[in-house]
Parts: C-alpha cells; structure tokens; sequence
C-alpha cells in the first residue's frame, strides 16, 4: 500500500459520514419527483445495461438522462427501502434484517422508529403533495390488520395517498394485505395485475393532482413489486420470450457482458466471472429440461416487459399534463437478483396464480452479469443497482454515464436539494439521525460525488467500499455468522476475482476497522446469521402475545 492510499483511508471520520440538518436554497421553481424502483432485478436485465428483455421506456430515461455504473443498495428489499426513504443506513431506522421479526435490539425492530424521517415528511414543509403506489414492506408484519397501530403506514409517514401492499411477498392476482389510503381493501377477482394496478393508481393520483393541486408540486413513489417472485406474467407478454431464451444462459451471459463493455458500463478489462459452480454448463443441461428453463426465464422477462409497459403509461400521463420537463424522474431497482428455488417445475402452470415458482439460480446468475453472487450478499451481484436519472434541468450530455460511487442513502438528501427543503434535526419532538447520504446533484452537472465509504450488513453479509477498495465477507447461518474478509481492488477488478488481503494486509485491516466503528455506531451488533426460522422463532412482539 502506498503513502497516499494509507493516508485516504487512515483519514476517514466516520462521524464526518453523516450531515448535520442539511438546509438548500430554494430553487426557483421547485421540480415534480418521480421515484421508480422495481424489485430483484437484476444489474443487467434492462435494455440500456445490457439486457435483451424489451424495456424501451426505461431505455428512453437512458437515452435522455444520466446512468450510474457504480450505484448500490443494501443487498435486500426492506432494508433497503428504509435507507431510500431516510437516507440513513437500514440498522439506523430499526430495518436492519426484516419485517416479518422484532429481534428484540435497536437495529433489528422490523419497522422503521421514531428517529428518522422519510423523503415525504421531509418535503411536506417545503410545499410538496406526496403519492405512493406499490410495495411498502417497511412496517412490522404485526400491524398489518386494520384494527392495528398505523403509526408505520404510508400516510402516518408523510403521503397523502397511497395505493399498494404493505408486505414483502406474495401473489400478483390476489396480494395481500392491500390498501387504499388507511383502509385494508380486496383486489377485484378477476382481471387484476398487480403491476398493471400499480400503473393504474399512479396515473389516478397524478391527474387528480394536475386537476387539484397543480400549483403545488408533488413527490410521487412508485415501487413496482415486479419482477419478484413468483413467476407470474399474463400469457401475451410470456408469449413474446417464448423461446428467445432456448439458447441458455451461457451465451445470454455472455452477450449482455459484451454488450456492457460497448456501452462502457464496465471496463472491458474486468473479466466476467464464471457461471456459479451450482449450475450446469448449457450444454450440458438435459435436453428434456430446456424448454422449462426457457419457460422460468419468458416469465421473468415478461414481468420486466410488462413493469415497463406501465412506466410508460405513467410518463404519457405526465406528458399530457405538462409535467414531464419539470419532473426529475429516478429509476432503480432494490437489490440484485434473487437466486433463491421455489416451485415444483411444472411448466403448465408458470405464469398462473398456481404456481409459486421462482427462476432460480441459474438465471438469476445472468441477470447479475458480469457480476457475482446474488441478492441478500455484499458481493457486487447482491448490492450493485442501475440507477437513471432523467430531467430537463441535467447538465450532462444525454445518455452519458456516470461513474460516480453512490448508494440509495444518497436519494434523500438528492431529493432535498432539489425542492429547497431541510432535513430536520427533529421531528414530533423527537431527535433525528444525522443523514448519512450525499447528494447527488453535483453528478447531474458531470462532477463527481466524493465520500469516504460506503457500508453494508445483512444477514452477517459485511462489506466495506472505500475508494478502489473494497473488503467484504460472506455471511453463514452458524455462530459466528462470519467467514474471512476477502479484499478487491473495484478499479481493476470489479467482478471480484482476484482476493488481494494476503497482498495487503494492512490495507485490509484498517477496512476492517472502519467497518466495525460503522458497525458499533449504527446499531448493526450483534450479528445475525440465524436461518428465517430461528429469527421467527425469535420474534419479541410475538413472545408479547
């Protein structure tokens, strides 16, 4: 390790990670926002990072807009949409593993406390009307039922409306438990999609807000659950992939990765990893099981296809309403794919409200490319995210890509410089947490966001960005929950292939020490490898009962 490395790492405070009640110049005329994330899709499924499923509506952000090459999440969905909506690390808001279990410890309360505010009761002071549709999955599973506290439901949390589900999982022809403002309601029971029902209710709020308060300006979120699993897609959108995807992953991998160096997404020197040892070479895949596999991945791209359909229906809908060039529209989607196996392969009832099958891992390895590992990991394939931004008021050349190192944290103080509005120090006479993201507006005029480092934990999945570096460590469900820490230099070796802490020990212990100061100082202790069983089993509000 040179002097100048030792030094920028050496240097790093962590409390300096975090920014005191952030106050902005109001703008002249404050922009719409727009906030679009989907659900376990992978790095490169979109057209406009590589993949070949049809997605013109998100590319045209692309084309007009500003992509992130290295743009993070936390590695899961509700951790995530904490740290979105607050703009602080999960642990920090209570979310730090899942909804579905209060572990009884500051970091792990399943629902989001009292000390963090969301991006919508942040912007409310400065003027703005906030709308959500889609998935919420940041209120404690207990308070699902209408008869529950709501003091986590959307419109206790700074919307005005809201349209959507307030779990993780679930169907897409009859989700549950689904709600409309305050109130639990039933999905029709024919003819629903829930993707499409969340394009429907977004264009709904967005003309009665052109009809009622066009002077104001709004913050609308929309979180498609698409494409989680299971598989379910309507036939006409499964029958437009039907067999584009017989050719195997091996050589579907291999052409978004090409496709990803011409677009200069990745550096063309970064080596692809290989195919995850758990999956066969195409070839040698029996020949009886492919139109399966081609069945698994038609439906998941369907539901991709069909995500963008609405999208587009909701940009229309802008557009007829004057509001596209002052709209600043994001997109991103909440974690890496999802490798996980469910169902039973019955190719018959793919798509249908019967199945609960999921695409497993042998897809979910192409969506990540070039990437590896998978959703709930640190590892790039589990924590790296497309993020595009949109808006008239961007300095950048369209379709230019930035290269910048952000994370979701950074979306609320980006949001806030962009209306004018403050982060409060407290709020219902309780103290705030420190924000801990930086705004990305500098980016929109082609500069760089400079920060120290970024941190991660989920489920004793551990990572640390600094720079170039990156140290991370995977996860076990056995005490202590941790394996080695490996070391990778992102600059020339981003896939993860070449563990340099042998090399440089030093480097990697004072990564290490930064990540265990973060660690103490955001409640992430104790770590918590424990299997989904033993953290129920666990639940202290169920103990209550």
């Amino acid at each position: 390790m040179n002097r100048r490395e030792f030094i920028k790492i050496s240097g790093v405070a962590i409390a300096a990670l975090g920014s005191m009640g952030m106050a902005n110049k109001p703008p002249e005329k404050k922009p719409n926002i727009l906030l679009v994330m989907v659900d376990d899709m992978g790095f490169s499924d979109l057209g406009c990072y590589g993949g070949e499923i049809d997605t013109p509506n998100v590319d045209k952000l692309a084309v007009n807009g500003l992509r992130y090459s290295q743009f993070y999440n936390t590695g899961r969905c509700c951790p995530t949409r904490a740290s979105l909506l607050t703009g602080l690390y999960p642990h920090k808001t209570g979310m730090g593993w899942m909804t579905a279990s209060n572990l009884g410890k500051p970091g792990y309360t399943g629902g989001l406390n009292e000390n963090c505010v969301t991006i919508a009761q942040a912007l409310k002071p400065a003027g703005y009307r906030n709308y959500i549709v889609g998935k919420w999955h940041v209120t404690n599973d207990i308070y699902f039922k209408q008869d529950s506290s709501k003091h986590n439901w959307p419109l206790q949390r700074g919307f005005d409306r809201y349209y959507g589900g307030l779990s993780g999982g679930g169907s897409y022809y009859k989700p549950k438990p689904m709600v409309l403002g305050n109130t639990i309601i039933q999905v029709p029971d024919q003819d629903y999609y829930y993707t499409d029902a969340t394009g429907d209710y977004a264009i709904e709020f967005l003309n009665e807000h052109h009809a009622e308060h066009q002077k104001k300006p709004f913050f609308m979120y929309v979180a498609f659950y698409a494409p989680h699993r299971p598989l379910h897609a309507k036939d006409e959108d499964i029958a437009k992939y039907r067999g584009k995807y017989i050719v195997g992953w091996d050589k579907i991998r291999k052409d978004r990765y090409r496709r990803q160096v011409e677009m200069g997404l990745i550096d063309k020197d970064w080596k692809l990893s290989e195919r995850d040892r758990k999956v066969l070479a195409w070839e040698d895949v029996p020949q009886t099981q492919k139109d399966l596999w081609d069945m698994r991945m038609a439906t998941y791209a369907a539901q991709v296809d069909c995500m963008d359909q609405n999208l587009g229906r909701i940009l229309k809908t802008l557009k007829k309403n004057g509001q596209l060039d002052n709209t600043v529209i994001f997109f991103l989607s909440d974690n890496g794919a999802c490798a996980e196996s469910a169902g039973k392969g019955n190719k018959k009832i793919i798509g249908t409200a019967k199945t609960n099958e999921s695409y497993r891992t042998a897809w979910a390895n192409v969506s990540d490319t070039p990437f590896r590992r998978y959703k709930k990991e640190a590892h790039e394939g589990g924590i790296a995210t497309p993020l595009i931004v949109q808006w008239a008021g961007l300095k950048t050349s369209k379709g230019a890509i930035s290269h910048t190192i952000g994370h979701v944290i950074d979306l609320m103080p980006t949001c806030l410089e962009l209306a004018g509005a403050q982060y409060p120090h407290t709020f219902n006479d309780k103290e705030i947490f420190p924000c801990a993201g930086k705004s990305l507006v500098p980016t929109f005029n082609g500069k760089d966001a400079q920060r120290e480092a970024l941190f991660f934990e989920h489920e004793a999945n551990r990572a640390i960005r600094c720079g170039k570096w990156k140290l991370v460590s995977t996860g076990t469900k056995k005490l202590p929950y941790t394996q080695k820490w490996e070391l990778y230099d992102l600059e020339n070796d981003r896939t993860e292939l070449n563990d340099l802490s042998e090399r440089h020990p030093d480097i990697a212990s004072k990564l290490e020490k930064m990540w265990n100061q973060w660690a103490a100082q955001d409640s992430v202790y104790p770590l918590d490898g424990r299997s989904w069983g033993a953290k129920i089993k666990a639940n202290v509000d169920k103990k209550k009962k």
